[in-house]
């Protein structure tokens, strides 16, 4: 295999059908479960594909192809869409199998894997390494770009219709969900799920945090944060909070559970709080409703 293709460039090899590139296309999402947390079968949700079409997809993006998983229902007409971010995992289960949660609902969801070019932190055991091999060489202008490639994906298909769009993203897709609501007003909703707030670190690829892009939101969103999140002290939210009100913005909202910790919805991790979890799905989809992201 070309290094070409290893890296998400279209490789000159004329004979490469695009059969086959869907195939490797294919072969290059995660299966399964990051290596750094095994799941806990007593509290892991696997959602089936009864009633829905899901399965992994390739979408074009302004540097070559970038694997992806959608999932909708297989009947019915335009869908309202719902863009995935994932975890600073990665594209693994858990954010498949949240992608065909929200398909049950009726949405076209579609989740990108938005380190693609950087490497695959689902084979790492360390966190440190994740951040230094990985995550902190991926530029927010190459996410933005990717998310709105993955919006042209699910337009293409006939199935989607992108003017009721919404976005929600777990940890790392929770900065990254309030950054797209200001890359993209034509978002209807966000639901930003644990996300850091300020930044812990300036750097050059990750020029501004949510703190510093209230100013600048337009679109509606929810955060849905932990009170024993240890790496968002409540400070931070209160940073946001007052960020948001003093931009004159009373649509956002943010949601603080007492007792929960960094990443309560991942009912494959030992965080996982069942209460939290449920009442912020409830929560999501009653501001999606609100919205029009339905």
């Amino acid at each position: 295999m070309t290094e070409s293709v290893l890296r998400g460039v279209p490789p000159s090899d004329s004979n490469l059908s695009e059969t086959n590139l869907r195939d490797i296309m294919t072969a290059w999402l995660p299966q399964g479960f990051a290596k750094i947390v095994q799941p806990i079968a007593s509290t892991t949700i696997a959602t089936d594909t009864q009633g829905l079409v899901a399965g992994e997809v390739k979408i074009q993006t302004m540097t070559g192809p970038v694997p992806a998983y959608r999932a909708m229902p297989e009947k019915g007409g335009k869908l309202p869409v719902v863009l995935v971010v994932q975890e600073i995992f990665g594209v693994h289960e858990h954010i498949k199998d949240v992608c065909r949660r929200l398909a049950k609902l009726g949405y076209f969801a579609i989740t990108a894997e938005l380190y693609f070019r950087q490497g695959d932190v689902t084979k790492f055991t360390d966190n440190q390494e994740i951040f230094a091999k990985v995550v902190n060489h991926v530029p927010d202008s190459q996410v933005m770009s990717d998310l709105d490639a993955a919006i042209v994906y699910a337009e293409s298909t006939g199935k989607a219709d992108t003017s009721r769009l919404g976005v929600t993203g777990f940890c790392w897709g929770g900065r990254i969900t309030w950054t797209y609501c200001v890359h993209n007003p034509k978002v209807k909703a966000g639901v930003a799920w644990y996300g850091r707030l300020v930044a812990p670190a300036r750097a050059a690829l990750q020029p501004a945090y949510p703190v510093d892009l209230a100013p600048h939101l337009k679109v509606p969103v929810l955060g849905l944060y932990g009170g024993q999140d240890a790496s968002i002290p409540p400070d931070h939210v209160e940073q946001m909070r007052a960020a948001l009100n003093g931009a004159g913005n009373t649509v956002s909202e943010i949601v603080v559970y007492p007792e929960a910790p960094h990443a309560f919805y991942a009912d494959y991790r030992p965080s996982f709080r069942k209460e939290a979890a449920e009442d912020g799905w409830k929560r999501m989809q009653a501001w999606f409703r609100k919205y029009g992201v339905a």
